[in-house]
């Protein structure tokens, strides 16, 4: 009963006008971010450490821009509920996707490094541009609530792409690759590992961070290309991701040179446009600040 009327009300949501959705997150961002004063000091603390030159009014700038983001982005989201293909793909472009394809004919599968950054749940609609026959896939790390957990995966699958729970990637992988099916694995890489699990530590956004190596394992084990997802936010509602070899020959790396490589291309992405990263998330739980250089 529950979920009937979640996905009632998300796709009432979803069939809203582009032009109005932006008026509400207008709204949703004076609520979110004055009254409910949503997870504020985790932000300021992220954005402070993170970008040490900045000023007081310089972090407040970057905070409220970001506030005003994630309102845009948590409303875009709902969209994917009943958008078309042809829509979507107006106002989610993939580009250098040809150089990707010649990759897939060649009968090599890739990864594909992406961050918490832009509307990563837009992502899911790169079904629409691969080639045919390209198996698309994300990896997911399942929510608590069984309603919400199906809500999104139903969302993230319409346009084709498959949703595998991380915990069954390496067996899902393995069932792939053994029957020759050409693929793009999308990987979120910028998570926090449980403490329990912290193996290797890098430089990024000013902290020693801990990190996932677990992508940069899968890419070598299984002999995949490793690409990174580089996304720029045209305008409100529009967005472009470059996919960008990020090595010729990633099994030839030392480990974790690839896992760094990918932390750069984030790094630099991030401090673009920082307002697009998500720091409501207490990614940096487990690092330790590094001293301004």
């Amino acid at each position: 009963m529950m979920y009937h009327l979640l996905s009632f009300l998300l796709k009432l949501i979803s069939y809203i006008p582009f032009r109005v959705l932006y008026v509400l997150s207008d709204g949703l961002y004076y609520i979110l971010y004055y009254i409910i004063r949503y997870r504020r000091k985790i932000v300021r603390k992220n954005l402070t450490e993170s970008f040490p030159t900045l000023k007081g009014k310089e972090i407040l700038q970057v905070e409220k821009k970001f506030y005003r983001y994630f309102t845009d982005q948590v409303l875009e989201s709902c969209k994917m509920a009943t958008i078309s293909p042809e829509e979507m793909k107006k106002h989610m472009k993939f580009t250098n996707i040809e150089a990707a394809n010649a990759v897939f004919k060649e009968g090599k599968s890739i990864a594909l490094y992406m961050g918490h950054y832009g509307n990563w749940e837009w992502i899911s609609s790169i079904p629409l541009w691969v080639a045919e026959g390209v198996t698309s896939v994300q990896i997911y790390h399942k929510l608590r609530n069984d309603n919400t957990n199906r809500l999104i995966l139903n969302m993230r699958e319409r346009l084709g792409a498959i949703s595998v729970e991380m915990r069954k990637t390496a067996r899902y992988i393995t069932e792939i690759t053994n029957t020759n099916q050409v693929s793009v694995i999308g990987f979120i890489a910028d998570q926090s590992p449980k403490k329990k699990e912290v193996r290797y530590f890098l430089p990024f956004l000013h902290h020693r961070t801990p990190i996932l190596v677990g992508t940069e394992k899968i890419v070598k084990h299984y002999g995949f290309e490793a690409w990174f997802l580089d996304m720029k936010r045209v305008k409100r509602g529009y967005y472009e991701a470059e996919l960008i070899r990020m090595h010729e020959e990633p099994a030839s790396l030392p480990d974790f040179e690839l896992t760094e490589i990918y932390f750069r291309m984030l790094e630099k992405m991030i401090q673009e446009r920082p307002e697009l990263y998500l720091w409501t998330h207490n990614r940096f739980k487990h690092a330790t600040k590094l001293e301004e250089a």
